[in-house]
């Protein structure tokens, strides 16, 4: 592995773009092609005292010959520095673009969200962001949970020893899912954000994890907007694109709740960038004529679009764009719900330390139970045609997401495509005498109601074309392929 070193003397006879783009990469270990604004980053790590975030090892496009059509990973390396110039570096960075020289003009909505979504310290313990369960290196989903998809199927907190009760899903794509509604023709619910759809927009889900005890865990808005205040970028950022004073915010009620719904709006603007939605995958390349699928990836796509069903709720299918003339690429989803009778998953409650609620999904949710209740025999109000029902997600990037279900439950692609395959076909475990989980029968669901027996548990499919299905979903991770599509007509987006 190649050594790479970086004299500082080379430095003041770069030209300033040059120079800009460097040290920016230095501080953030981004990758250098995509210029993000890493002052933030610099000056939380280094000049407010946080020296023990401090890594020399940054990220390198691996870009050698073995790459080559198959898209673009990282290697690290370490730079050739100490850490006391690799830090003079940022503070130079940062007095750079305080005085405009990194900086094309104001900073915008959605570079204030970027800030706002990697900053760890708008949590209690100052070591949560957004980006800790939705990380762009993880498919936007949580690097613990994909590293460990078994043992870790949720989200640890900002305070130790606390645990989500729901694998956090995938953040990519999520700015085309429509605002929860009720479908009147097809008779279903559809859209919103979080797996039970109670957010109609990416701001009122950037809104919820900040005061989620068992997530980033802050005490209440005003404790987000005391964060915010006591740092001058987000003092100027507020002034700049809101024309809002934060200490002035901080004086009443009103004018908190006004500072923390823009906090949550800048979040979400971030998020409805390209960075979240790149449509860049063998797929994408398949679409536009610049890949020939294997013959096993064309095999699962023809199974998933047939026998498997798949795509009765992944909609693969690309639209013609209102030009006529160019594609709108699928989402893989239709933004709906279903009960696809996952059974609970012991790990979480291993995880909490004592037994978690069943999860009703949709169901569950007061507003929705209220329409048509049941109550069970363990005195639960329910949705009676609701209950089980968790919202239908993108298979983009799945291959790089695991695990999968709203609990986590299966630890792999092949795990849960036996699922889909088998669930009505092998035993309840608790109907034999030496059961093998996910072998030989699978637990009943954890909600029984409204289990989805229309388009999965019978399939039939073979080993074999099990394992075609999971090559053909291995084809949805972007990144794949240099040079670069030209870009794509976007879907449609609330």
């Amino acid at each position: 592995m190649q050594r790479k070193t970086l004299s500082t003397a080379v430095l003041p006879r770069l030209p300033l773009p040059v120079l800009a783009s460097t040290l920016k990469f230095l501080c953030s270990g981004e990758d250098p092609r995509s210029i993000d604004t890493a002052q933030s980053k610099c000056h939380r790590r280094f000049i407010k005292g946080k020296a023990p975030q401090l890594s020399l090892t940054h990220r390198f496009p691996d870009l050698g010959p073995n790459r080559q059509g198959r898209g673009t990973t990282y290697t690290k390396r370490r730079l050739g520095m100490n850490p006391r110039t690799f830090a003079c570096l940022c503070v130079v960075m940062t007095a750079l673009a305080s005085r405009g020289a990194l900086a094309a003009g104001p900073i915008t909505e959605q570079e204030l969200g970027e800030q706002l979504y990697f900053d760890q310290t708008l949590s209690l313990n100052d070591n949560q962001a957004c980006a800790s369960c939705h990380d762009p290196d993880s498919g936007f989903a949580d690097p613990r949970n994909t590293a460990d998809p078994y043992n870790t199927p949720v989200s640890p907190g900002s305070i130790g020893g606390k645990f989500g009760t729901r694998n956090a899903p995938s953040a990519a794509y999520a700015r085309f899912s429509p605002s929860f509604h009720w479908d009147g023709d097809e008779g279903l619910y559809v859209g919103g954000q979080f797996w039970d759809g109670r957010e109609n927009h990416l701001a009122g889900q950037a809104s919820g994890p900040p005061l989620n005890p068992v997530e980033m865990a802050l005490p209440d808005k005003a404790a987000a907007i005391d964060k915010l205040r006591v740092d001058q970028d987000y003092v100027t950022a507020f002034n700049d694109v809101f024309n809002l004073d934060l200490d002035d915010a901080s004086r009443s009620p009103a004018g908190v709740l006004a500072a923390y719904d823009r906090m949550a709006r800048a979040i979400g603007e971030f998020e409805k960038t390209r960075r979240f939605a790149e449509f860049s995958s063998k797929f994408d390349y398949w679409l536009a004529g610049e890949y020939q699928m294997t013959r096993q990836e064309a095999k699962g796509f023809k199974l998933f679009t047939g026998k498997a069903k798949c795509n009765l709720c992944h909609l693969s299918d690309a639209q013609v764009a209102p030009d006529g003339e160019h594609i709108i690429p699928p989402l893989f989803t239709d933004f709906t719900f279903d009960n696809l009778g996952i059974p609970a998953n012991p790990r979480i409650a291993e995880l909490h330390g004592e037994s978690v609620p069943v999860d009703y999904g949709l169901g569950g949710r007061a507003v929705i139970a209220a329409i048509d209740p049941v109550t069970l025999d363990n005195d639960d109000v329910v949705s009676a045609g609701q209950a089980g029902k968790f919202k239908v997600m993108s298979l983009r990037n799945i291959a790089a997401t695991p695990p999968y279900g709203h609990n986590g439950y299966f630890a792999s692609l092949q795990e849960i495509v036996h699922f889909y395959n088998t669930r009505d076909v092998l035993p309840d475990c608790a109907a034999l005498s030496n059961p093998k989980e996910r072998e030989n029968c699978w637990p009943a669901p954890e909600v029984p109601l409204n289990v989805n027996e229309d388009e999965l548990g019978r399939l039939n499919l073979t080993a074999d074309q099990e394992a075609a299905l999971v090559a053909f979903l291995e084809t949805l991770t972007d990144g794949y392929g240099l040079p670069p599509l030209p870009p794509v007509i976007l879907p449609p987006s609330p």
